[in-house]
C-alpha cells in the first residue's frame, strides 16, 4: 500500500491534535475506515489480550487517530532543519497486527509528517491469516519473518531515504525531521528516535529517559543502558545525537545506497530476532555510526510476549540468528558469547560464507576494534563472563582443580571449593576488569553456605 499525504501536518504544540474530518479524507484518499475496523471486532466475553498481547479492546476505542502529548525537550522547537531534505519511503511490516493498531501507526505518519518528506508508505504483510483485509487496501505480501519483509519493502521503495517502523507505534511532533537531516548530513549514518513507551493495557503514551542508549551483554541480550557519565558530562545540549553501540532494531532511518552497500539483512536469519546485533556491528564495523537523537520521539507497544509462533520455536531461533551474527562479526570474542549462552553450541544456523565474503569485501574492522573504539563498556560492565563451568555437589567434599584454556590461549587452573552439607553450587571460571581470571562460588541453589569465602569480593563485586 503506497499512501501520499496530501496536506501539511498541524503546527506544533504541547498537545499534537488529529486533523479535520475533510483533511483526513484527503489524507486517507477516501480509504473506507469504519468498514475496515469493522471487518474484525471482538467477541462478547473474549479476552482482549489473547491474540495481540495488548489490550485490544482499548485500542480499539481509542480508535484510528488521537492527541498526544510532545514529549520532547522544549529546546527542539526551536532546531531548525534545511528545507530541502530528502524525501523518505516509509516501510511498515505486520503480521496479524490488530486494525485499529496499524491504522494509528500509518494516520500518526500522516498527521506528523511534513508533506514533502514522506514520498510513500509501503506496508508489508508479512503472512497474515487475516486475508480479508487484502480485499480493503492494497498491500505486498512477503514470505514470512520481519527481516525477508523488510528487504522487500526496501527493494520496493523510490525514495533516497529508508524509514524503517513497526506496526504498533505513534510517531510524535516533528519526529521524521531530526533523523533525515542527520542522514542528509552523512549518508553513512543510521539513526534511531527515542522510543517512547506506549502502555500494553491503557495505550497511555509515557515519554522515555533521554538519557538511554542501546546495549547488549554476551548472550546477545538487547538492553537499555545509561549513556556513560563522561558523555553524559561532555553534554551541554540535550538536543544533540547519542552515540549508542546498538540499535533496537525496530524504528530507524537509513540511506537507501547505503543500506544496499552494507548488504541490507542477512535473510538467512529467521522471522525476528538479533538482526538489530548483525545490523549494528555491521554499520560501525563497516564504517557507519548508529545515532539516537532526542528531538526525534516516537512512541511503541512493548509487549510481554510473541503473540505470533516461530517454526522452531523462539528460543531456537534466536540462537540461531544470534550465533550468525556472532560467527560473522565477533571474531574470537565469539568464545563470550557461547560462554554466556552454552545452549547455543551445536545448533545448526547455516552456511554464513556470504555474509564472511561481504565481510571482506567491505574491508570491515575487527571486533576488537568495536570493543575498543564504540563499546569499550562491555569489556568492563560485563567482565564477570563465564569461559566455563560445571557443578559440585555434596558427593565432592574436597577441593579439586582442573586445567582449561583461556581465551586468550594461556593455561587456567580453575579450583573447585568444596561443598557443604548436601548443598548445590555452581563453580564458575570468570574475567576480572583487565581479563585476567579469577574463580567464585555462585550462589548455591539451597542455601549460601559453600560460597568460596576467599573471593567473596570478587563475588560480590562482579556477579
Amino acid at each position: 500500500m503506497n499512501v501520499r499525504p496530501s496536506v501539511p501536518p498541524p503546527p506544533l504544540h504541547q498537545v499534537t491534535h488529529p486533523p479535520r474530518a475533510e483533511q483526513q479524507l484527503q489524507l486517507m484518499g477516501g480509504f473506507e475506515e469504519k468498514a475496515y475496523l469493522a471487518g474484525k471486532q471482538m467477541k462478547p466475553g473474549e479476552d482482549p489480550y489473547r491474540e495481540h498481547a495488548f489490550n485490544l479492546q482499548e485500542s480499539n476505542r481509542l480508535g484510528s487517530e488521537r492527541a498526544i502529548r510532545d514529549t520532547r525537550h522544549y529546546r527542539c522547537a526551536s532546531v531548525n532543519y534545511d528545507a530541502d531534505l530528502p524525501p523518505t519511503s516509509v516501510i511498515i511490516t505486520f503480521h496479524n497486527e490488530a486494525r485499529s493498531t496499524l491504522l494509528r501507526t500509518i494516520k500518526s505518519v500522516l498527521m506528523r509528517s511534513p508533506a514533502s518528506l514522506v514520498q510513500e508508505i509501503i506496508l508489508i504483510d508479512d503472512f497474515s491469516s487475516d486475508r480479508e483485509s487484502l480485499s480493503l487496501i492494497q498491500m505486498m505480501r512477503s514470505p514470512p519473518g520481519l527481516i525477508r519483509s523488510r528487504v522487500r519493502g526496501a527493494n520496493a521503495a523510490s525514495a533516497p531515504v529508508l524509514t524503517f517502523l513497526d506496526s504498533h507505534c505513534e510517531v510524535n511532533a516533528d519526529w521524521l525531521q531530526p533523523m533525515i537531516q542527520r542522514v542528509k548530513e552523512d549518508h553513512t549514518r543510521v539513526v534511531s528516535p527515542i522510543i517512547d513507551v506506549i502502555s500494553l493495557d491503557n495505550f497511555a503514551y509515557l515519554a522515555a529517559s533521554a538519557d538511554l542508549r542501546g546495549g547488549f551483554d554476551w548472550s546477545l541480550h538487547f538492553k537499555w543502558e545509561q549513556i556513560p557519565i563522561e558523555q553524559k558530562m561532555a553534554r551541554s545540549d540535550p538536543t544533540l545525537p547519542i552515540r549508542t553501540p546498538v540499535i533496537a532494531g525496530g524504528i530507524f532511518v537509513m540511506e537507501k545506497n547505503w543500506f544496499n552497500h552494507l548488504g541490507q539483512y542477512d535473510t538467512h536469519m529467521d522471522i525476528w530476532g538479533g538482526e538489530n546485533f548483525e545490523l549494528s556491528f555491521r554499520v560501525w564495523m563497516c564504517g557507519g555510526s548508529l545515532e539516537i537523537l532526542p528531538c526525534s520521539r516516537v512512541g511503541h507497544v512493548f509487549r510481554k510476549r510473541h503473540p505470533y509462533d516461530f517454526p522452531e520455536g523462539n528460543a531456537l531461533t534466536y540462537i540461531k540468528n544470534t550465533r550468525r551474527a556472532a560467527e560473522v562479526w565477533m571474531d574470537e570474542y565469539k568464545q563470550y558469547y557461547y560462554s554466556a549462552r552454552p545452549s547455543a553450541q551445536g545448533k545448526a544456523y547455516g552456511s554464513i560464507a556470504e555474509r564472511t565474503a561481504l565481510r571482506r569485501k567491505l574491508n570491515c574492522k575487527p571486533f576488537r576494534w568495536y570493543m575498543e573504539n564504540v563499546y569499550p563498556e562491555l569489556r568492563w560492565a560485563h567482565a564477570r563472563t563465564q569461559v566455563h563451568a560445571h557443578r559440585c555437589t555434596h558427593k565432592h567434599k574436597n577441593t579439586r582443580t582442573r586445567t582449561i584454556k583461556h581465551i586468550s590461549g594461556r593455561p587456567v587452573t580453575l579450583t573447585r571449593p568444596a561443598c557443604v552439607g548436601s548443598d548445590v553450587c555452581v563453580c564458575v571460571c570468570v574475567c576480572d576488569a583487565f581479563f585476567r581470571v579469577i574463580s567464585v562460588c555462585l550462589f548455591p541453589r539451597l542455601s549460601p553456605a559453600c560460597i568460596n569465602t576467599h573471593n567473596r569480593n570478587h563475588l560480590y563485586g562482579f556477579l
